[in-house]
C-alpha cells in the first residue's frame, strides 16, 4: 500500500497496512544540533519540509506549490539594532522586535513583540488588497501544466494550497494584517469592514486555488487559523456563525465542487466549541489536536464518530 493509499484508505476508515506517518515541521536549532551530531549538511535544508522524508520512515506528502499570500511581500528593512535586539520591517508588513540571541537562519527561540502591523485603517487594507492578485502569475510555478501532468498515478497525496499564515484562513489572516487583539474586537468595533475583509480572503483563496483544482486531482484542503489558545478559542462561536461561516461554506462547496472531500482546519489550542459550526460549513477534519489544551482524540471520535477526521 503507497502513502497515497494509505491516507485516503485512513481518511475514509476502511482498512490499511498501517497509519500513516508524518511530521511537519522541525525547528532550524534543532538541525544545527543534528549538524553537530553527525547529521549530513547536504541531507536537508529546510525546517518545513520533514513531513516528506523518507529516512525517518516518513510517508510522504506533498504540498502543491500554489502559493495564497501577499504578492510582493513587503520590502524587508531594518528600523533600529543594539548588542541584544532587532528592530523590522518584516516582509509581511509587520514591525517586530526581536531578541538575536538563539535566532538561527531567521527562526528565533522565542517569539519576537510585535509593534506595529500593516492594516490599521481602511486606507491600509485597500493598499494592501493590491498585493493579493488571484491572478499573479508567481501563485504557481511556470512548470505547472508538466508538474500537475507528473502527478497523475502518483503514490502520495497532494494537500492544497501550500502552508501559509497568509491568506490561508479567515482570523488568521486578519491577525497578520491587525495583530491579535484588533482581529478579535474588528468584528464588534467596525462589523461591515469585518464582513468585507473576510469575503475579500474569501475571494482571494477561490481565485488563487481555481487552476490547481481544475487541473489536478486534490486529496485535500487545509484551512490555516490557529484561532485558540489553553481553554477554548480567542473568536466566540457567535462571532464565527455570524461572519466566518457563511465563507468558510461558501469556499468549501467550491473545493467540493472539484471533488475534493478531505477538508482540514488547523488551529493549535483547544477550538473544540467550534467543532459543530465547522463540521456544518464542511470542514470535516481538525489538527493537530493539542494534548496540553486538552484534545483527547478518544473522546473526539466518540463524540463525532466518522464525521470529524483527525
Amino acid at each position: 500500500m503507497n502513502a497515497r493509499e494509505r491516507f485516503l484508505n485512513t481518511m475514509h476508515f476502511k482498512p490499511v497496512d498501517r497509519l500513516p506517518f508524518t511530521d511537519i515541521a522541525l525547528w532550524q536549532q534543532t538541525i544545527d544540533r543534528w549538524h553537530t551530531e553527525g547529521w549530513p549538511r547536504d541531507v536537508h535544508g529546510g525546517a518545513w519540509l520533514w513531513y516528506d522524508d523518507d529516512r525517518f520512515g516518513q510517508d510522504h506528502i506533498s504540498q502543491l506549490p500554489v502559493f495564497t499570500g501577499m504578492v510582493p511581500a513587503f520590502d524587508p528593512e531594518v528600523l533600529e539594532e543594539d548588542e541584544r535586539t532587532i528592530t523590522m520591517r518584516n516582509p509581511d508588513g509587520r514591525v517586530t522586535r526581536a531578541l538575536k540571541e538563539g535566532t538561527v537562519r531567521g527562526q528565533r527561540m522565542s517569539m519576537d513583540t510585535y509593534l506595529r502591523f500593516p492594516v490599521e485603517s481602511r486606507e491600509d487594507f485597500e493598499a494592501i488588497k493590491q498585493r493579493y492578485n488571484p491572478d499573479s502569475p508567481v501563485r504557481y510555478p511556470s512548470f505547472w501544466d508538466d508538474y500537475a501532468h507528473m502527478l497523475q498515478g502518483r503514490t502520495f497525496p497532494v494537500q492544497l494550497p501550500m502552508l501559509t499564515t497568509d491568506c490561508q484562513g479567515f482570523y488568521s489572516c486578519l491577525r497578520g494584517w491587525m495583530g491579535t487583539e484588533r482581529a478579535c474586537t474588528i468584528f464588534y468595533d467596525d462589523a461591515a469592514w469585518a464582513e468585507e475583509m473576510v469575503e475579500f480572503i474569501a475571494d482571494t483563496i477561490i481565485g488563487v486555488c481555481r487552476r490547481a483544482l481544475e487541473t489536478v486531482e486534490v486529496d485535500y484542503f487545509l484551512w490555516h487559523e490557529d484561532y485558540a489558545f489553553k481553554t477554548g478559542p480567542l473568536v466566540s462561536p457567535r462571532i464565527v456563525r455570524k461572519f466566518l461561516l457563511p465563507q468558510y461554506r461558501r469556499v468549501n462547496d467550491f473545493v467540493r465542487a472539484h471533488g475534493v472531500d478531505i477538508i482540514f482546519l488547523d488551529s493549535d489550542g483547544d477550538p473544540r466549541v467550534l467543532i459543530p459550526m465547522l463540521l456544518e460549513s464542511g470542514i470535516n477534519g481538525i489538527l493537530p489536536l493539542e494534548c496540553a489544551a486538552g484534545q483527547d482524540p478518544l473522546a473526539l471520535r466518540q463524540e463525532y464518530g466518522h464525521d470529524l477526521l483527525l
